[in-house]
């Protein structure tokens, strides 16, 4: 058969398979019409959470905490107020501890705030509480993950009811302030660890309010750092200003969580035991004492809610750019300090609060802050390096960069070792991790080149220096100074290589450095061929100096 035909019979073939092919003079035509496909959905967005209040008088144990059993994410706050009252043998009435407060009327008890550095200790009317009651504060137990609980069944969530357990008594369920009747609306006895892993609870009948399901014990989210107040939150390096921890406006008592709670998750505790002191159980004759637990949820559109008026208190004035950080996920990393472009002082700048990565431009030199280590002490590089230098000028490029500093920065320069013992490691011998060029995964192979990290040095000399290998891998990664090859890279364009101090050879002088734009090797680490000959302009000498403040 000719090829001719074999083309004839395949195409006879075709038609008759699809139908959808016609033979003409040996080719076909073809009409593909209406080719159609939907994606889509339906999806309401359904949001949800609800106070839990875990309390047992017997133990003292007393677990606050917010659960988001919606879909959408949530932003949450806290507020508690106290209450006590007590009455002398032989006498007919109680007499509440701070004056003007009423057992029965709620609105009257005292917020909880506490000093602006000490959650344990209250301040104000609330001071009258520290002689009779110990508030403990977050959840931390050593070598345990974080604490298990039992999801609210009542999914209303235009219910305005506490999921309260053991003696916690819901204010919607009763208002009774006793010391004595029954107000739970939620399985459990309120002892401290009651529920735990593998745990279920059917609620058919139902037992409690709500849904008639069995729901599974879940864990809390573990806490990221113990509760603190908004002042010791606006300590924090700016990386660290949002995550899972409780943060308390110490000016109104409200206890704000410091991230957004993502639909099925539940915060830390705010709260995990409320504790009579000996003064309290030496009291001659009899005391009431109760906790008001107020819980406010919103939507993370609806942050203004947070910060309308409050009464007679005062929010904060970091409470805005908090919730707006919650808000975002982030602060920015310039947050507390100058901006980038804006030339200071150092003292105008606070070190302990930037970020890893931070721009910042001190007496007259711009520089990136790579890390806090410790002590007060801070590692900074100029943000550009000086182009067209190479490794046999570095030395010199660092010791006048160095002396042509300003008297400030000169002054809390730190001493570091007058020359560093970098060891050798060639470029071939190096493994790589993840992405290529990026993170080195064998260093520990050479135990010189890796045990290279820049130190403060009392017996050394105040001096700048060249970074070395084993630093930049150090600095690089997530959450660290250089997050990704172009921020690892100065930004001089094309131009964005930098010389670091790790030779890369036994003899000669070639060292490592992070290779540039110009050769599509940007913030890539390569120790092949570099630094001999004359210098290359793509490239250039970048002085590094610790500083204290």
């Amino acid at each position: 058969m000719t090829p001719e035909k074999k083309n004839q019979r395949r195409l006879r073939n075709l038609a008759l398979l699809s139908l959808l092919l016609l033979l003409v003079g040996g080719t076909f035509a073809f009409q593909a019409f209406n080719q159609r496909a939907i994606n889509d959905r339906i999806r309401e967005n359904i949001p949800g959470g609800r106070v839990h209040d875990y309390y047992n008088r017997d133990t003292e144990n007393k677990d606050v905490f917010v659960e988001n059993y919606g879909n959408v994410p949530l932003m949450a706050r806290i507020r508690l107020s106290e209450f006590m009252e007590k009455r002398s043998t032989g006498d007919t009435d109680f007499t509440p501890i701070v004056n003007g407060t009423i057992r029965d009327q709620v609105d009257t008890w005292t917020v909880m705030r506490p000093s602006e550095t000490n959650l344990n200790t209250r301040v104000g009317d609330s001071a009258a509480f520290n002689t009779y009651s110990n508030l403990t504060f977050g959840w931390s137990r050593s070598g345990q993950d974080a604490p298990w609980f039992m999801p609210t069944f009542n999914r209303d969530n235009q219910d305005l009811m506490t999921a309260a357990a053991g003696h916690a008594r819901d204010w919607v369920t009763s208002t009774a302030t006793d010391g004595v009747t029954d107000g739970a609306t939620h399985p459990g006895d309120g002892t401290d660890a009651y529920w735990s892993s593998g745990d279920s609870f059917d609620n058919s009948g139902p037992v409690w309010p709500g849904e008639e399901v069995t729901h599974d014990a879940a864990q809390n989210l573990q806490q990221e750092r113990a509760p603190m107040t908004i002042s010791q939150w606006a300590a924090l390096p700016n990386n660290l200003k949002v995550g899972n921890f409780w943060v308390i406006d110490h000016q109104t008592g409200w206890a704000y969580w410091a991230n957004q709670l993502q639909a099925g998750e539940t915060t830390s505790y705010l709260l995990d035991a409320a504790q009579m002191t000996a003064a309290a159980n030496n009291i001659p004759g009899e005391y009431y004492y109760g906790i008001h637990v107020d819980g406010q949820l919103i939507s993370p559109d609806r942050i203004n809610d947070f910060l309308a008026a409050d009464g007679s208190f005062t929010h904060h004035d970091d409470l805005s750019d908090f919730l707006t950080a919650v808000q975002n996920g982030s602060i920015d990393n310039n947050w507390g300090n100058p901006g980038p472009e804006e030339n200071v002082q150092p003292d105008q700048i606070n070190f302990s609060i930037m970020a890893p990565g931070t721009i910042f431009t001190m007496a007259g030199e711009q520089y990136r802050y790579l890390e806090n280590m410790s002590s007060g002490n801070h590692l900074i590089i100029r943000n550009d390096s000086f182009l067209g230098e190479g490794v046999f000028q570095q030395d010199n490029r660092l010791n006048t960069w160095y002396a042509a500093l300003d008297p400030a920065v000169q002054a809390m320069t730190q001493p570091v070792a007058d020359s560093f013992d970098t060891g050798v490691v060639a470029d071939a011998d190096i493994v790589w991790e993840g992405q290529n060029r990026w993170l080195t995964a064998n260093l520990h192979a050479f135990p010189e080149v890796e045990a290279d990290t820049t130190q403060v040095d009392p017996s050394g000399t105040p001096r700048a220096f060249a970074l070395s290998l084993a630093d930049v891998v150090r600095l690089s990664g997530p959450g660290r100074a250089f997050t990704d090859f172009s921020n690892r890279a100065t930004d001089q364009g094309e131009n964005d290589g930098w010389l670091l101090r790790t030779p890369s050879v036994v003899s000669g002088h070639r060292v490592w450095l992070v290779g540039s734009s110009l050769h599509n090797l940007q913030g890539q680490l390569s120790g092949a061929g570099y630094g001999t000959g004359p210098a290359a302009p793509n490239r250039g000498v970048r002085p590094a100096i610790i500083v204290h403040q």
